[in-house]
């Protein structure tokens, strides 16, 4: 038993990203399984925002208001990203709808789609900064907030979804996940010393359910891909576009952070690279052409297999 449960804990993220990618593809290509599929993916929709505000809650639980400090790169990484999105979100309102426009907007999605709310918990893995990494994540879902809803119309102007509207749709689906978790957390931190003491030795727990949470989301990611409809160079495309900024996000993130150290250096990659893609996969949906959420579904596996090889050289002592 401790020798299959240090085998998890060693390789959580390609034992989750093949589940996810098993279970879905299973369900989807059985005969007679697509009821099943039908209430699965349901089941999994609404349960991974638990698991993930479960998650927060216990990564906040290690960190108080005085641990969250804001660092140069924080701006940095913050206005590249405006910067990026409003470029792209610009040239793409001047292109016809074609297969490279989709590939713009997709370019958009992935750059400006915030932090993940399981950034800490790799960051954490590995020997990263948690209160940085916390304090990032809040900055980084405020600026898709109001960006999101603020530049979008520029490229669907026939969307009936203002910016006021916009901006609180995506505010109802961030707050009960990322701001609940952190006033719970410190709630308990400020009323119950012994319960904030318990929960302090049990922050690796965080690992684990953040494994549970990247198996729904590779599922969900796989199921996407699956009901898309996109030709084979649609979604070459789409998967180039998606790769790519996948690996320039992250080094991008690991060269702001460096000058100030090599753990804010692997706290700014993560911050950086490692996004929320069921949220992008939920703003291709609803506000931009729905094909570009396979977007989110690709960046999800390619993240995943970026903090796998991370973890790998962590565990063997490389130098990353």
């Amino acid at each position: 038993m401790g020798k299959a449960l240090q085998f998890i804990k060693d390789w959580m993220l390609p034992v989750a990203i093949v589940t996810g990618l098993t279970v879905c593809l299973c369900l989807h290509g059985l005969p007679g399984a697509e009821r099943v599929e039908t209430v699965f993916s349901a089941f999994a929709r609404r349960v991974q925002p638990v698991m993930i505000a479960l998650m927060l809650f216990l990564q906040f639980s290690k960190i108080s208001p005085r641990d969250l400090t804001f660092h140069r790169w924080h701006l940095a990484l913050l206005l590249l990203q405006a910067a990026l999105f409003t470029a792209l979100t610009l040239v793409a309102a001047r292109m016809d709808l074609s297969e490279a426009r989709i590939g713009v907007e997709c370019a958009a999605l992935c750059l400006i789609c915030p932090t993940a709310a399981a950034a800490g918990v790799i960051t954490y893995k590995l020997g990263g900064n948690l209160s940085s990494s916390v304090t990032f994540v809040v900055l980084d879902n405020l600026l898709a907030s109001v960006l999101i809803p603020l530049l979008v119309p520029l490229i669907h102007p026939a969307g009936d979804v203002a910016f006021l509207q916009g901006f609180f749709r995506i505010a109802r689906r961030v707050f009960p996940i990322l701001v609940l978790p952190l006033l719970a957390a410190w709630a308990v931190r400020y009323t119950s010393p012994h319960l904030q003491e318990a929960l302090e030795k049990r922050i690796g727990w965080a690992f684990y359910v953040w494994g549970i949470c990247l198996t729904l989301a590779i599922y969900l990611a796989t199921e996407a891909l699956l009901h898309s409809g996109i030709s084979l160079q649609g979604a070459l495309l789409i998967a180039g576009v998606a790769l790519a900024c996948t690996l320039v996000q992250f080094l991008t993130g690991r060269l702001a952070g460096k000058p100030y150290g090599h753990m804010e250096s692997v706290t700014a990659g993560q911050a950086l690279g490692q996004k929320n893609t069921g949220f992008l996969i939920w703003i291709a949906y609803t506000m931009m052409t729905p094909v570009t959420a396979v977007s989110g579904g690709l960046y999800s596996i390619f993240q995943n297999l970026f903090n796998s090889w991370e973890l790998y050289e962590r565990r063997k002592g490389g130098s990353f």
